[in-house]
């Protein structure tokens, strides 16, 4: 393979798209706004790709048009590009019978059972932590306890953006930790490393972080007054195909094999609790790989854009850079994790901010000598940290929305996500340098 000319121009098609994104973003979420829609989401994120994906083909007179399109094809023919779309099929139908079949609420329910009322708010963090996880999504977490939450702030006379922020922050841990979160699928597919090993890795820098968030939750719950939890109704037998996904998945059984277990035993559990009929089964399934088709057309777009660019040497220039300004593999980790963290708070969507510098972060990790399931770990960390803090993301916005506070007021409590952010930077300085 030839050695790319670094070329800054190269990078014009991001520059575009952050322009684009960015720039309508801030308008009609800040500046002005339209009532009942979210500023982030007037101008979809695929339309901002697609212009881009645009200009890039446009650059680089020196090959044909359709030489482009070649290159633009193996990019998204790559292996890893290619499991993860399939990977996020099968999450998006898995997803959808879940909710559908009551797991998420039972869920909830069963836990929420088992908390005592003087430790609602931390019990808050540890179920969003637990559901996340089992579901692989923040942002559906967030919408099934922020009600709670608020019930708990009512009864209990505690700060409402508190509590708010204590749903966000467990939600972004087990988002994060998830073996079906779509971050989890890009980061390791596009470093090549098992899911489980992303975990461990993970687990090492997230676990000390939520322990800590913990503690701060015990103490400011214990100033407050007890909480007489309401009567939660919930069915043992919706909320454990969660668990035996979640054990399969960290004993190492392959993601393919976990998610389709998962939807055998949510489709029976449904089954036999009458909360799915054969129809109402295929229509979930249905509803929530259509709810996928988002994430896939930007993987696409992504990988052709990511294939141009570094063709025309942006990825060389990007490399020149953390090369002339990072030195050895603590100086690698930073970069990764800067680069990571720039590409969430320029694209507001995690999963694609992990896919947008993946390819990078690939090469950081060989010229660096870093273990490709420590580069995996720190793209979907540092995605999670930013997208959990930036105001006008879909958690905090969903958030903001349903509580009816804004997302400014939620920001300062969000406890986890800063510590996290400092034990990503402890683990990183940590780090052994490695003689070559």
């Amino acid at each position: 393979m030839k050695s790319e000319k670094p070329n800054g121009k190269a990078l014009l098609p991001v520059l575009l798209f952050l322009l684009l994104y960015l720039g309508n973003g801030i308008y009609f979420e800040y500046i002005h706004p339209i009532e009942g829609q979210m500023g982030f989401y007037i101008m979809s994120v695929v339309l901002a790709f697609s212009i881009a994906l645009a200009l890039a083909l446009l650059q680089n007179r020196s090959l044909r048009f359709e030489e482009k399109i070649h290159i633009c094809a193996k990019g998204i023919g790559d292996d890893n590009i290619t499991i993860m779309l399939f990977i996020f099929l099968m999450a998006g139908a898995f997803s959808g019978i879940a909710k559908d079949a009551g797991g998420a609420d039972s869920t909830a329910g069963l836990l929420l059972s088992l908390i005592p009322g003087s430790f609602a708010i931390p019990g808050l963090f540890l179920i969003a932590c637990l559901i996340s996880m089992a579901m692989g999504t923040s942002c559906g977490t967030i919408t099934v306890l922020v009600p709670i939450a608020m019930s708990v702030s009512e009864m209990g006379k505690f700060s409402l953006p508190v509590c708010v922020a204590t749903v966000v922050g467990g939600s972004m841990f087990g988002d994060n930790l998830s073996f079906i979160s779509d971050t989890t699928i890009a980061a390791t597919n596009t470093q090549g490393v098992q899911m489980k090993d992303k975990f461990w890795a993970n687990l090492v820098i997230a676990l000390p972080a939520a322990l800590m968030t913990m503690l701060i939750l015990v103490i400011y719950a214990l100033r407050g007054s007890a909480v007489s939890l309401d009567h939660y109704d919930y069915n043992i037998i919706q909320a454990a195909p969660y668990f035996i996904v979640l054990v399969l998945a960290i004993v190492g059984i392959n993601v393919f094999a976990v998610i389709g277990i998962g939807i055998l035993l949510f489709i029976i559990s449904g089954a036999v609790t009458g909360s799915l009929t054969y129809v109402s089964a295929l229509t979930s399934m249905g509803g929530g790989i259509n709810g996928m088709f988002e994430t896939i057309i930007v993987t696409v777009l992504v990988a052709s854009i990511g294939a141009l660019i570094r063709e025309n040497g942006g990825f060389a220039a990007i490399l020149e850079f953390i090369r002339r300004h990072f030195h050895g593999v603590r100086g690698g980790l930073f970069g990764i994790s800067i680069l990571t963290v720039l590409m969430d708070i320029a694209t507001a969507n995690n999963t694609v901010a992990i896919v947008m510098a993946a390819p990078i972060a690939r090469q950081i990790s060989q010229e660096y000598h870093i273990e490709p399931k420590k580069t995996a770990s720190l793209l979907d960390t540092c995605s999670c940290i930013a997208q959990g803090v930036i105001p006008y993301g879909a958690q905090l916005l969903i958030a903001a929305g349903i509580s009816q506070i804004s997302s400014m007021k939620i920001i300062p409590f969000l406890f986890y996500p800063y510590l996290l952010g400092v034990c990503v930077v402890v683990s990183i300085l940590m780090t052994k340098e490695k003689n070559t």
